[in-house]
Parts: C-alpha cells; sequence; structure tokens
C-alpha cells in the first residue's frame, strides 16, 4: 500500500544533469558558465558570513529587489526573488492553477514543467514546435485557449531559439497566464528588458529569470519573476517565508551590480559559440542557430547516444536528449555547453577523433 497521493506515486520525477564530483571531468551538459563570478560575490558573502546569521533574512529581499528594477527599469514591486528559477515556476503553478486546470508548454523544451503539472494534479499539454523549432500557431491555438498556465523558455531550450513578441503575443491564453522563461535571456544578441510585461498584453504574462547561468552562481540557487505588480502580490503570498537565504541575497545583490563583468562573460561565451557552432557544421552535424549559452547538434548518420557515451568515456560530458512524439515521432540529439576556449578546443579534437 503506498501512501503517496495518486499522482506522486505514479510520476517518474525531473532527472537533472549528471553532476559529477570529481575535478577532472569536461562539464558541457549542465549549461552552467565556465567563467567565474564577480569578485564582488565572495566579498559580498564574506561580509554577509560575518553578519547576525542567527536572525532570518529579508524576506521581502529588498536589496535585491532594488537592484534587480534598475535593470529592467521598473519599480521593485515588480520583482519577486526566489530559491533559483525552479522556484518561481513552483510559485506560479501553484499561485493560478486548480488541479484539474491544463498547463501547456512548447515542446520539446524544459520537461520539469511536466513534473510540476504532475505535482500540481493537472493535465499537462504538448504544443508541438515545427520541426525547425517555429510555431504553427493555428496547429497550437485551440490548445493555447484552453491553457490556465502556458510556459515558454525563450531563448528555447534545447534549441537556442529566440521567438519574437509578435508570436509570443498570440500565444497569451485567453484566461491565463503565459510564462516567458528566460534563463538565457543574457545570452541573446539583443537581450530583452521586459517588453511584454509593461505593453498591453502585461498583464497576462510573467517572466522568470535566474543568476545560475549568466551571473555565474549556479551553486546559490537565486531566481526571480517580473510582472506586474497585482500578480507579483499574489504570488508573494504563496512562497515560503523566507525562501531566500542571507548569503544568497548578499551574493545575487552584489552579481546584480557588476552588470560589466557578467557582460564580458557573456561576449565571450557569444564567441565561443559562434566557432563552437562552425566548427560542428564542418564535422557533418546540424547545428541550429543559438541565442543561449548552449547548442542543439544531431548528426545525419550517427547514433547520438553512442556519442554521448564516446565522449563520456573519455570525461567529457554532454546532455543526450531525446523527446518522443514531437512532430516527427521520437528526436534524439546533443546539447552541448558553451564551455571556454580550452574545454571547446578539446571537446572539439575527442570528437573528430569519435567521428
Amino acid at each position: 500500500m503506498s501512501l503517496f497521493r495518486p499522482n506522486i506515486d505514479q510520476m517518474q520525477g525531473y532527472v537533472p544533469g549528471e553532476q559529477p564530483q570529481e575535478k577532472d571531468w569536461i562539464k558541457l551538459n549542465t549549461n552552467e558558465n565556465p567563467y567565474s563570478h564577480s569578485p564582488r560575490v565572495a566579498e559580498a558573502i564574506e561580509k554577509a558570513a560575518r553578519s547576525r546569521l542567527n536572525v532570518y533574512p529579508d524576506p521581502l529581499v529588498k536589496s535585491f529587489r532594488e537592484e534587480a528594477s534598475k535593470l529592467f527599469n521598473v519599480d521593485p514591486d515588480w520583482i519577486l526573488p526566489a530559491n533559483g528559477s525552479d522556484e518561481n515556476l513552483t510559485i506560479l503553478v501553484r499561485s493560478f492553477v486548480d488541479p484539474g486546470e491544463v498547463i501547456s508548454y512548447a515542446y520539446p523544451s524544459y520537461v520539469l514543467y511536466e513534473s510540476l503539472a504532475e505535482i500540481q494534479g493537472c493535465p499537462c499539454e504538448r504544443l508541438l514546435l515545427n520541426e525547425d523549432w517555429s510555431w504553427d500557431l493555428d496547429r497550437v491555438q485551440p490548445q493555447v485557449d484552453k491553457s490556465k498556465l502556458l510556459f515558454v523558455p525563450n531563448p528555447n531550450s534545447p534549441s537556442g531559439t529566440l521567438w519574437d513578441d509578435e508570436t509570443l503575443i498570440k500565444l497569451i491564453p485567453p484566461k491565463g497566464i503565459l510564462v516567458l522563461d528566460q534563463a538565457y535571456g543574457d545570452f541573446c544578441d539583443s537581450p530583452d528588458k521586459g517588453s511584454l510585461i509593461k505593453g498591453e498584453h502585461g498583464a497576462q504574462v510573467v517572466i522568470t529569470r535566474t543568476l545560475s547561468k549568466s551571473y555565474s552562481l549556479a551553486g546559490i540557487r537565486f531566481g526571480f519573476s517580473i510582472a506586474q505588480p497585482d500578480l507579483i502580490a499574489g504570488m508573494r503570498k504563496v512562497k515560503d517565508s523566507y525562501n531566500c537565504n542571507t548569503l544568497s541575497i548578499a551574493a545575487a545583490t552584489a552579481a546584480m551590480q557588476d552588470q560589466e563583468w557578467m557582460q564580458k562573460n557573456a561576449r565571450r561565451i557569444q564567441v565561443t559559440r559562434e566557432r563552437l557552432t562552425l566548427a560542428l557544421r564542418l564535422l557533418g552535424f546540424d547545428v541550429q542557430d543559438s541565442q543561449t549559452n548552449f547548442v542543439w547538434a544531431t548528426h545525419p548518420k550517427r547514433d547520438h547516444e553512442q556519442l554521448y557515451q564516446e565522449l563520456k568515456a573519455r570525461r567529457i560530458l554532454v546532455r543526450f536528449m531525446k523527446f518522443p512524439d514531437t512532430i516527427n515521432g521520437l528526436l534524439t540529439g546533443l546539447r552541448i555547453t558553451v564551455g571556454t576556449d580550452t574545454e571547446i578546443d578539446t571537446f572539439l579534437e575527442k570528437l573528430k577523433e569519435i567521428i
């Protein structure tokens, strides 16, 4: 006899990327930033560690909200900090969706959305993307119309595709919320500053952001939502009382204050991304144009899982991914994080040996 709720008992659960603890791996599998965080972050953590850790942190995270609001040119009450952007996604599901209401998401993309729907006891519908990662808006419109919450990672994972505002507006559910998951937004050629939430459709749009990628802070677990104040006020009721700890608040606030450092690293990644894309194409891979810190590569003549295993045997990790039930059936491929130039050189050298 199981004591779990039936939907928890039956679900598989999200499986994160591999995280070997040894230091001699080249990790190109979980989209971490290969470059260090701003020096201001370590200084802020050290200062916070000498402060009163015996008291609870600021439940409203005022210091961070003030810094983030400057970046997006909004008031602080448009910002909701969280323990990583994954907590923002959980807050959204708990805030807006009753059990039985429909959650939908762009597919293929971040399959955690399905896990969140299962936990909430909601049907989850996949909005199938075309083979070239574009939208067939006529085909998905019936699903959009009945969605209470619709997740669109923009740029998308695993493809790195960036969709324009004109397309996104058409995906806003008539009686629901469109969530733009911008985890990789700082790696775009022209990063978004919250254009949709400020426009006429903003009352039904929420943006989620993370400091794990562009700010090199995956280890502190910090993210935030941006939305109009009435949405943020409602979501704040759902969050844990003290969902961000003292050290992570200090680190995140310091990171936001050093935009020059973040942007310098983002530009380095953009340059390496273009070099990696070209090199993979010369090796016979089909590679999507990417606006993220990774690329999606498929090979017409090679087994992608075998390539992943052969690279792993050489202590290089990439993310082998498979998506059943896409527009053309099963889709497999390799999602490859943009590492340092040295890491990418080693990866390409080993890949050439395998190919």
